[in-house]
């Protein structure tokens, strides 16, 4: 009797787990795929395209996967690709999108649109920066990224975007350690706080954080008593950015401590130089060097639609239309 038991709890357990298993199961967020239906390359990409023109990016991403499972080893299936990590990229779909990408440094690293999945990979990473009140992870990604954009194909359209974006990230990490140096002066800790503007002005000093982190620096140098270090950050302050209201405000904390800097502050106009607005805009994102090409594959699919059978009326054979010399691939 008491074996039956024991039977009769393992039952339920196990019946227990594997209920535990198809809940979670349930939970993973299914992605469709197209029943497999053997279909003429061209028609595939070119649909995968007009999908894309329509910002339909999953069915955009079916119809490009389908290119790489029915003709693996075309011209379509490598820039293919590239057009799903740019669909995934546009749904917000980054952790995908960069995984294509790395799928194609590592299938093609030698070809020239590998340029692009390096560029669409930065962009991925880029668009994950949050707020300089949170962690600064995916900055850090961001500015290696597009910094390795920039050395690899510092003359193409992606290394200019690249580069713009590299002042936003590093005005982005300077808006960091300021936000933690202000912190630390609210804290008392004057001293943590003097480290984290001297990073500011010696690792981001072209970015609009500067003239703030300078002026800090005096404020923080007379509190600790350091007057010969105030002095001298108050006249890189007043040289560099004479007109700015950061100056003004320590060319009269020195003065008061009988340290009149030399310059006098020019009339001040806003507090602090031009400070770059964080944007994450799609459209300004360059699209892959193949998505072009869509018009290509449409009428090559037209092309391919000529060389399929023509239906005869009940009773009779079908017949095929004589052979159309078939389009070139895409070089």
């Amino acid at each position: 009797m008491s074996s039956v038991r024991n039977s009769t709890r393992a039952v339920l357990v196990v019946t227990a787990c594997a209920l535990a298993l198809s809940a979670c199961a349930g939970n993973k967020k299914n992605k469709p795929r197209l029943a497999y239906e053997e279909r003429p390359v061209e028609l595939l990409y070119a649909t995968g395209a007009d999908r894309l023109d329509r910002r339909q990016w999953n069915q955009a991403v079916n119809y490009f996967q389908e290119v790489e499972r029915q003709h693996p080893y075309s011209e379509w299936s490598r820039r293919s690709i590239l057009m799903q990590a740019y669909a995934h990229y546009q749904g917000n779909d980054y952790a995908e999108a960069i995984g294509d990408a790395d799928r194609f440094i590592q299938l093609y690293p030698g070809n020239q649109t590998a340029a692009y999945a390096h560029y669409i990979k930065a962009i991925c990473y880029f668009e994950q920066i949050v707020d300089v009140n949170r962690d600064q992870a995916a900055t850090g990604q961001a500015l290696e990224a597009l910094r390795d954009v920039v050395q690899r194909y510092p003359r193409t359209e992606y290394a200019a975007d690249a580069r713009l974006k590299i002042d936003m990230v590093n005005d982005q990490l300077a808006g960091k350690e300021m936000t933690i140096g202000r912190w630390y002066l609210r804290q008392g800790d004057t001293l943590a706080a003097t480290n984290r503007f001297k990073t500011v002005v010696d690792r981001y000093q072209t970015t609009s954080h500067t003239p703030e982190a300078l002026y800090r620096l005096v404020e923080a140098y007379l509190t600790l008593g350091l007057l010969e270090e105030a002095k001298r950050n108050g006249a890189v302050l007043g040289y560099n950015y004479p007109g700015d209201p950061w100056y003004a405000d320590a060319y009269k904390l020195l003065t008061a401590k009988g340290l009149k800097p030399a310059v006098e502050p020019k009339a001040s106009g806003a507090r602090g130089i031009f400070r770059m607005p964080f944007r994450r805009d799609k459209d300004k994102t360059v699209a892959p060097p193949g998505a072009s090409d869509s018009n290509v594959a449409v009428e090559q699919s037209k092309a391919a639609d000529q060389r399929t059978l023509f239906k005869l009326p009940l009773g009779k054979k079908e017949e095929k239309l004589p052979p159309v010399d078939p389009a070139p691939e895409p070089k």
